[in-house]
């Protein structure tokens, strides 16, 4: 079943500076995809466009196959912007993650319930009494995935969601991402970090420096194209440019690397 469906979406900013152009992409339920791309490729454009937070200049996006009016599914469909500001408005934390749940007239203690369960997964109890101007700019970022998480969406779509999020709080946000993956949640992760792909997505649709996807295809086949990679302004990941040429299965991550030398590889071409 398909969650999202775009049909050559297109979008200029004011000043007439194309930021998306003529983009196609369907995305389907349980899908986690990346939008992968230097600065200024307009991924969190597209990544607004996709969640209906702004209006294309062409095409439409279709949600679930019933409607291009994403207001209508709002309740399935979270986004989380760049700005974790524009989700941290109440006086606490514990107002915020409550406040999305209470908009859908969920009771006291269902919105109560949706609370504990997503401090419990982001490790945020030490938190919620607290305002959100005084949390770091990592904190932040974790209550506002917080909040987007307290309604449940069928569609999570994220803008750099580990950005300025230390490593070991890094690696809590990404097992909850695996975590929501396996429960069916379908994922969007727009990012330029070649390096966080691996573990937040099985398909990549990337974009060159004028908002124009240029490749789309498996996680695998696109981070170890390292010449498109590389044409696109982007830095191929570590563990790829270390076994580039090496080997004929190229690993993507460190750990992934780690087991095949466990195990005796890599097998070098000959």
């Amino acid at each position: 079943m398909t969650a999202i469906e775009a049909t050559g979406l297109r979008y200029a900013y004011p000043d007439g500076t194309l930021a998306v152009d003529g983009v196609d992409v369907t995305i389907d339920r349980g899908e986690r995809v990346a939008l992968l791309g230097p600065n200024g490729a307009g991924k969190s454009t597209l990544l607004e466009l996709l969640g209906g937070l702004v209006e294309p200049d062409g095409g439409r996006v279709r949600y679930f196959g019933e409607t291009t009016d994403a207001d209508t599914v709002r309740s399935r469909l979270s986004v989380l912007t760049q700005n974790p500001a524009d989700y941290l408005f109440n006086p606490t934390v514990r107002e915020d993650l409550a406040y999305g749940p209470a908009q859908l007239d969920c009771g006291r203690a269902e919105v109560d319930r949706r609370v504990e369960r997503v401090a419990d997964r982001l490790d945020l109890h030490g938190l919620l009494s607290k305002p959100p101007f005084r949390l770091s700019g990592g904190e932040q970022r974790r209550a506002a995935l917080a909040s987007a998480l307290t309604v449940e969406p069928d569609v999570l779509l994220l803008d750099e969601p580990v950005s300025n999020v230390d490593a070991a709080n890094r690696a809590t946000v990404l097992d909850l991402l695996d975590d929501l993956a396996a429960e069916g949640v379908t994922l969007v992760v727009s990012t330029p970090d070649t390096e966080l792909v691996p573990h937040v997505a099985d398909r990549v649709l990337l974009l060159d420096a004028t908002g124009t996807v240029t490749a789309r295809g498996a996680a695998r086949d696109v981070l170890t194209d390292t010449d498109l990679l590389r044409d696109c302004d982007l830095r191929p990941p570590q563990v790829v440019r270390l076994f580039e040429g090496r080997t004929a299965d190229v690993p993507l991550t460190v750990s992934e690397a780690a087991g095949r030398l466990d195990a005796g590889r890599p097998d070098t071409v000959e």
